[in-house]
Order: C-alpha cells, then structure tokens, then sequence
C-alpha cells in the first residue's frame, strides 16, 4: 500500500489485514509438478474415491481394459505400480470402475511413465454407463521417468463409469501409479472462488481517523472511491469504434485493456507487397491512449495458412524470411513502448505455416527476433483448445508447454520474456478441467491471461459466459482477462454483448454483475463511518483509491481532504502501521 498527503489536522492509519476463513468444505489442491521424476508425487486428496491409488495393495481395484497385459511391480527404491503391457490396441491398458455423480465436480490425477520412447502421449478417459468417453487429461510421458497428468470432468448424469489409460503408441508399456479422482460439490467449488478471490483479488484495509494529537474520530464519514483496478480486464474493439460515439461510450466505460481484432495483423497493415498502411491501428491506439486504455499487440504473425495473403504464400522461403523479418521489425518498432504485450506466433500448435517453409524451428527464430526487436514487452504463445477442448490432442497443456519449452532452448533464448496466453474459445465448459489445465500451466511460472474469451451461439450462451468467467477470474494464476466480442453491425466473431444500439445483450449483463461483484468497474466506490475508535475496515479489490474523509464530529473538513491509497498484494502475512498525515 502507499499513500501521499500534505501537512496536519487529520491522521490516517492503515494497514493490511490478511482475511482468516472458516471453511468447512475441502480445499482445492492448485499444485501441479511438470517435471519428469525419478519417482512419483503422493497422490492428490490421498487418492479421492480412487481405490488402492499408489497400488500399495498389488491390483486390487484395478483391471485391464482391453486386450493387454496387467503386471504389478515395484522399483528399487521400493515404489510400486501398475504396467499395462502387451498392447495391440490404443484404448489397451489398466482400468478402474467407478461411479460418477451429475451433480459433483471431479479434479483428475495421475502420475505416468511409458516404456520407451520419447514424447508419448498419453490420455486418460472416462467411460460412462450411456456410452459417452469423457477425455479428462492428458500428458506427453517419457521412458524413464514420473510426468504428472492433471485434469477433470462432470458428467450429465449419475451412473457407473470406468477409468482408463490410451495411447495411439502401442509398442509402449503404460505404467501407473498415484492416481487421485476428487468429487467436489458445487458449493465447495463456489467456496473455492470466494476464498481465491478474498486471498488473491482482494486485501483487507483498516483505516483509523485521529487528530492532530493522536484521538480516534468517532463517527467519521469515509468515503472511498476506485480510480483504477490493478486487474486487466478487457474486450476486443476494431475499427468500428473510431466513428461511433455509442460504442466509444459503452466500451471505455467497461474496459481497461483491449486488443484490435484484426487492424494490427499482417494482412491488414501490408496487404500489397511493399505497401504498408498503419492508419486505421494507429488511430485506434490513439483512441486507447486518450482514453487510458491498455492495448494488446495482436499479432506479428499468424501460422494458420487461410490467413496468409496471396503475395505471402507465393514467395519461397529465403523470401518469405526477408519479408517476415521486415514485417516484425515494422510492427514491433512501430508500437514499441505503446503496447503491454505481443501475440509473436499465434496458434502454433494447431497450424504450421512457417514450419512448412523453414522447420520445426520457425517459431523459436520469429521470437528470438522478437526479443531483439522489443525486448521489454512480454511475448506471448497465444492458442486455442488448450483449456477449452479436453479432446484436442494438438493443444493439451503438455503440448502447449513443450512447444514453449522448444521455443526457449532455442540458441539466444534463454532469457525471453515469454507468457502464456489462452484463447478460450469455447463451446460448452467442462469447468473442472479448465482449472487443471490452468493449474499444470501455472507451474512454468510465467504469467497467463485469458485473450480471446467467447462462447459459442446457443440459448445456454450467458449462462456458460458466468461459469467460465468466473473460474478463469478466480484461478490465482490469471493476470488478465480479454472477452472477444469487438462489434460489428453485421454481427461479432462469435458473441456480441450488446445489440445495435449498444443495449446490453444477456451476455453483455453478464459481463456488467460481474465487473461490479468484483469491484472492476469504473467508479466503483462506497462509504462507512468509524467506530469509537475511528476505525474503519474493509476488503477491498486491488486497485488505486481516492478515500475522503467528512462529517467529523469535531471537526470541519473541505472537500479537499483526499488521500489517495494503493490497495495491493503483499506477500507477507503482516505489515507494520503505516501512518498518513491529510491536510484540509
């Protein structure tokens, strides 16, 4: 927290209070390992409703699913495990039956090795009584050596369902072992984001009035009013915002942060050789500017080839890098210093672009070049699938993070200032595993932001909107939130949050309870009077304050008695006093 003030008359005291819970319900274990080990962790939750998880008790619970082979072994350190071996079919391996509630929430462990190889992946599902096989984690193993899998799911109804391990690999042996499988009731999960959010977006605030002499000012009116939030929360606007007053006024009164849809990509800014065209990009960052609005660099390049221009996809590649290398200098020299990020490669996961003309290096050199071009701004991996689709096998969180990985051991990338940035584009949330996805994320220690957050056309569209937006906003490893719905009269990408007219849509309401319930929105603000010993508390959003202190009692205070206050995170559980002097 810090404060400024000018001379006497009245004394603030404040300091930060970390909130205490009382909490009934189970807590949620955020912890994710993305290393490969010797041996394995202890299972999550002590296993859940797993039976025999460490496969301490020989096969007991376990069974082959398939046509394999189930051995029991132990390690010289004395570590025992399940091997499905003698595969012949992907879906071949280890199994547990199970039951299943549709009202529960069910978090995912398990920690795999393979036989040999390298880069096996590896996939755990779910077979339900109706017939349906629910993906619930993934992880790419390797001979050798302990990878953790995490993930979850909900299912539509109660019944019987059984676990196992697949892999299109079928001359490798899946090995098993601390396996862990969660419920959580829906309150539990709601307790979840509460706690997250009293410990993580918010900090308790104990303000004492006092005289010049040191008295308590009882009954003291504190005002406090937010002038900013310290979260990024965001949409996406393009160009239809320059000539249109209705929409300026709705989005600058919502948005902190934005990204331009399309105005910054290649294909807008070059779209003939050699003929550059900045005007529309640089008149809406203008726009932000004015309007303190932080802005996104999106993107420098995109690997998807239907989004490749004509005179592009015609050059060979000693051309084509000529070109990129003039079409990242111009951008990123051109926004340097005005943008908080950069989208370097978007979606390299699913498209190959660039690896199809140069290698399976591409990506790595574009952001080596990117860090020599703008080497403060963060840059960022930016995909879809990787939270949203459980099933899409390009982009689990271990694909997403080995490709980073690659791109880092790259020669002279040691040190780049990467982030992960997750698209979430999705069509229905299996909320679950969205937060096991984040979890294994997180534990490369580098910052996250959601960037490109819609939902799908569908009558359970606003509904689906409040789920995830309030998983993603809880998970304390988010730095930021983008909702993808620029408008367009002719209708958004995917979700609009207002009509025509700029009138909130079901979706656009949602965004608005939300942004209020958090206390993001502009003007968020409110008041309370001291107690008998002018003290004051709070739990407050992090963010920049105004507070205001009138109706003393004893004293008259102008209106020019305003202290501004910064309610931040701390990382210590305490902090001394801190000691403000307000002048009237």
């Amino acid at each position: 927290m810090t404060t400024g003030g000018k001379n006497n008359l009245l004394l603030l005291l404040c300091t930060f209070l970390f909130p205490r819970f009382e909490v009934n319900a189970l807590s949620y274990d955020y912890s994710a390992s993305i290393e490969c080990l010797e041996n394995p962790h202890k299972p999550q939750y002590g296993g859940g409703i797993i039976v025999n998880p460490e496969l301490n008790h020989g096969l007991r619970g376990w069974s082959t699913f398939g046509n394999a082979k189930l051995q029991h072994r132990e390690s010289q350190a004395g570590n025992k495990f399940a091997v499905a071996c003698n595969r012949n079919q992907p879906h071949a391996g280890i199994s547990q039956k199970t039951y299943l509630q549709g009202n529960k929430l069910y978090t995912f462990s398990a920690w795999i090795q393979v036989s040999g190889g390298r880069g096996v992946p590896v996939t755990a599902i779910f077979k339900t009584s109706s017939g349906s096989f629910i993906h619930a984690g993934a992880i790419v193993a390797e001979s050798n050596c302990w990878s953790m899998m995490k993930g979850g799911l909900t299912v539509n109804a109660s019944g019987p369902a059984e676990l196992y391990f697949e892999s299109k690999n079928t001359s490798v042996d899946i090995w098993v072992d601390s396996v862990s499988l969660q419920p959580f009731t829906e309150k539990e999960w709601k307790s979840h984001h509460d706690q997250s959010i009293e410990k993580n977006r918010k900090s308790n605030v104990r303000i004492q009035a006092v005289d010049a002499e040191g008295n308590p000012l009882r009954n003291a009116t504190v005002s406090i009013q937010q002038k900013a939030p310290s979260f990024p929360f965001g949409c996406a606007m393009n160009k239809n915002i320059l000539a249109n007053t209705a929409y300026q006024n709705w989005f600058t009164s919502r948005f902190g942060v934005t990204t331009f849809e399309n105005e910054m990509k290649w294909y807008s800014t070059e779209n003939s050789q050699g003929k550059e065209d900045y005007s529309v990009a640089d008149a809406m960052l203008q726009f932000a500017k004015q309007h303190n609005i932080a802005v996104r660099g999106h993107n420098v390049f995109w690997d998807d080839p239907q989004y490749q221009l004509g005179w592009v996809t015609s050059l060979d590649k000693h051309q084509l890098a000529l070109a990129a290398f003039k079409r990242l200098y111009s951008v990123m020299n051109r926004y340097k210093g005005q943008v908080i990020a950069w989208d370097v490669v978007n979606e390299n996961l699913h498209f190959d672009f660039f690896e199809s003309k140069w290698g399976k290096n591409s990506s790595a050199i574009l952001y080596n070049w990117a860090t020599k071009a703008d080497g403060e701004t963060t840059l960022f991996m930016n995909e879809f699938n990787t939270i949203e689709e459980s099933e899409d096998g390009d982009s689990t969180p271990a694909k997403y993070l080995q490709k980073l990985r690659d791109i880092q051991a790259f020669p002279g990338n040691n040190n780049l200032k990467m982030a992960i940035g997750l698209e979430s584009h999705f069509r229905s949330p299996n909320i679950p595993y969205i937060r096991s996805s984040i979890d294994t994320l997180a534990a490369a220690n580098l910052p996250i932001w959601i960037t490109e957050l819609d939902i799908q056309s569908g009558p359970n569209q606003a509904w689906y909107l409040e789920q995830i937006m309030r998983e993603v906003y809880t998970h304390p490893k988010i730095q930021g939130i983008i909702i993808w719905a620029a408008w367009r009269p002719e209708g958004c990408y995917r979700m609009c949050l207002t009509d025509n007219n700029f009138k909130n849509l079901p979706t656009g309401d949602v965004v608005d309870k939300l942004l209020s319930e958090w206390g993001l929105k502009a003007g968020f603000a409110f008041s309370a009077t001291t107690d008998t010993n002018g003290v004051f508390e709070a739990s407050l959003p992090h963010g920049d304050y105004e507070v205001q202190i009138t109706d003393l009692e004893s004293v008259k205070v102008s209106k020019a008695m305003v202290q501004g206050l910064n309610v931040a995170a701390s990382s210590s559980a305490s902090r001394q006093p801190l000691l403000v002097q307000l002048a009237a």
